[in-house]
Parts: structure tokens; C-alpha cells; sequence
């Protein structure tokens, strides 16, 4: 049995649809593939538009700094969308818990998957473990990516090799002026 099928993929699942929104929803389910999941959902109209508000929600989350408000926001979240965890054995996968109703539509699986995936994710890790790119912290910094940090040491400010690299040539340039 998998013990959190919901955890570091859930986030960096919904973290990659921040930095490169798909143009529809095919797009976001191929994303949701390649990130793992396997279920079929049906589809319906407004789905694209419901995700996108979904994700802006959870983009609350990672703009908020401080460990009291994610988690109040996270509650809501969960309170609205997630369903008690059960058994579940669908696809092949292997028996894993699902924290949300089955029959529920794409925006519903997401908005629940990414707000007990963030909540997992900060509670194992650190409520310091996602951020906007701190490149985008930097005077001439236009990166707005979130970043998940999977570090082992937990430091991770980067979205990219690229950006920390560029910060660090900016800082370098600061301070030979």
C-alpha cells in the first residue's frame, strides 16, 4: 500500500500547471498523466475555467509566507473539497488512500488533490517548503515560478539551474559596482 499518494507528485503536479498553464483541458490532463495519475474523469463543461480557479486558490497558498495562514487556508480547502480517506485499488496502482470522493469531476479531483498533497507536503517537509522562485525577489527578477522544495537540506529558492544562475551573476555585478 502506498502511504501518501498524495504527497511531493500532488504538489509538483500542481506547481507545474502554475509555471506552464495548458491552453485546455486536454492539455491539463496529459499534465495530470505524466505526473502520475491514472483515472478517467468526464468531461464537463467549464472544466478549464474551474481548474484555473482552483489553481489561482492554491497559488493563495503558496504566496502566503507564514505557517498560520497556509494551514487555515489549506483547512478551508480540504474542508470544502477533500472526503474522508478510503482504501481505494483502481488502474493497477495498488491499494492507496484517496482523500476525495470518487465520483467527482477534474476541477473537484485536482482542488483536493493539490490541497492534501501542499498540506502533506508542508507538514513532512517545512511550511517554508514553497515559495515563488526568489528570482523574482531580485530588483531586475521577472521569474514568478513556484518552487517546490524537495531538497534534502531543505534550501532550495530556485525554480531553475537558469535563474540561480542569473541571480547569481546579478549579485556578482552588484557587488563589483
Amino acid at each position: 500500500m502506498h502511504l501518501n499518494p498524495y504527497g511531493e507528485y500532488a504538489v509538483l503536479l500542481a506547481a507545474s500547471l502554475a509555471n506552464d498553464w495548458p491552453a485546455d483541458r486536454d492539455g491539463i490532463v496529459s499534465r495530470t498523466r505524466d505526473f502520475g495519475m491514472t483515472m478517467d474523469f468526464p468531461e464537463e463543461p467549464g472544466d478549464h475555467a474551474r481548474l484555473r480557479v482552483a489553481l489561482d486558490e492554491w497559488l493563495d497558498v503558496v504566496d502566503t509566507a507564514d505557517g498560520p495562514s497556509r494551514a487555515r487556508l489549506l483547512n478551508r480547502i480540504m474542508a470544502d473539497e477533500a472526503a474522508y480517506p478510503h482504501l481505494t485499488d483502481h488502474d493497477g496502482e495498488g491499494w492507496h488512500l484517496h482523500y476525495r470522493d470518487d465520483d467527482k469531476g477534474l476541477p473537484s479531483t485536482l482542488r483536493a488533490v493539490f490541497a492534501v498533497g501542499t498540506a502533506l507536503h508542508l507538514t513532512t517537509r517545512g511550511m517554508h517548503r514553497l515559495s515563488r522562485c526568489a528570482a523574482g525577489t531580485d530588483v531586475d527578477g521577472e521569474c514568478r515560478n513556484v518552487v517546490v522544495d524537495v531538497s534534502r537540506n531543505g534550501t532550495q529558492k530556485y525554480c531553475s539551474v537558469r535563474c540561480a544562475n542569473r541571480a547569481a551573476v546579478r549579485r556578482h555585478r552588484a557587488a563589483r559596482r
